[in-house]
């Protein structure tokens, strides 16, 4: 396994890899690393020659600085799972003045819409910040392929459109989603609950499943309020968002059309811990 912190050096390592005719795999972080994130690499090592784990935890994309401040760090541990994994794995650990040079602020980024709704809607400038770290990562290590989890589906979105508009030679593979036994989707943020909460946290997933049993019978509506009811109720989580949208437009739905394809999207608080999951409705 090989550490980069400076981009001009692994710049030349993929130089020379791709003159001897290998692909290279994106595999973006924030480290804090799990099998979720591992499930990306496996997925990159079957798919090209080459991957590059990147870690960074990126100021912009944060619009509450205590989030950033609390957001799980574990470098020494990141990089002994990834060399648990295999050994032909390059790390690029940058510093920001590496992707941002001296001034640390995000481009501004027309998505068509898909960033101003759910994790847009209540993160103001999030977008704007991960779309501004990527496209850097894609200008600096010129990835083939970049794997990112349908956990993060509108993050997922999001990036696609970016390719599209910014012309970027890279196909965004999506990975499913790596659930704990209890259900709870895998996400660093995972690890700043207590053993009892993360239990309690599985709820979320259970009510996207139960979400996904009512859609063939019950409006988008009913179920909207339903969901909301059960969150009420709930001694320890704090409902933030829920809402059925379409996958491909992120427009919430009012009625069902035959033909489109739909997901159920929760974003939820356990204590000061922000947690987010989906679902598709149609398989």
């Amino acid at each position: 396994m090989q550490v980069f912190r400076e981009k001009g050096a692994i710049k030349k390592a993929i130089q020379k890899a791709r003159s001897e005719g290998q692909s290279i795999g994106l595999v973006p972080t924030m480290g804090a690393l799990h099998e979720g994130h591992i499930s990306l690499v496996e997925n990159a090592m079957k798919e090209t020659d080459q991957v590059i784990v990147s870690i960074f935890v990126n100021p912009t994309q944060f619009n509450n600085p205590d989030d950033l401040e609390k957001y799980p760090r574990t470098p020494e541990k990141d990089l002994q799972l990834l060399e648990d994994q295999a050994n032909n794995i390059w790390v690029f650990i940058p510093p920001a003045t590496e992707l941002y040079g001296d001034s640390i602020n995000s481009e501004k980024f027309d998505f068509d819409g898909l960033e101003s709704v759910m994790e847009g809607k209540f993160r103001n400038g999030h977008f704007d910040g991960v779309g501004t770290v990527v496209k850097r990562l894609f200008e600096v290590l010129t990835p083939d392929k970049a794997f990112f989890g349908e956990k993060d589906y509108q993050q997922l979105q999001i990036i696609k459109k970016l390719t599209e508009k910014t012309g970027l030679p890279v196909e965004i593979i999506a990975c499913p989603i790596l659930r704990e036994e209890s259900g709870l989707a895998r996400s660093s943020r995972n690890e700043r609950l207590s053993s009892g909460n993360r239990e309690k946290a599985a709820f979320i997933y259970e009510t996207l499943k139960d979400v996904k049993g009512l859609f063939g019978t019950k409006s988008a509506d009913y179920i909207t309020n339903w969901v909301q009811e059960r969150f009420e109720n709930h001694p320890f989580l704090k409902l933030e968002y829920f809402e059925i949208a379409d996958s491909r437009t992120l427009k919430k739905i009012n009625h069902k059309r035959k033909g489109n394809q739909y997901r159920a999207f929760i974003a939820a608080y356990a204590d000061d811990i922000r947690l987010i999951d989906n679902i598709a409705l149609d398989n």
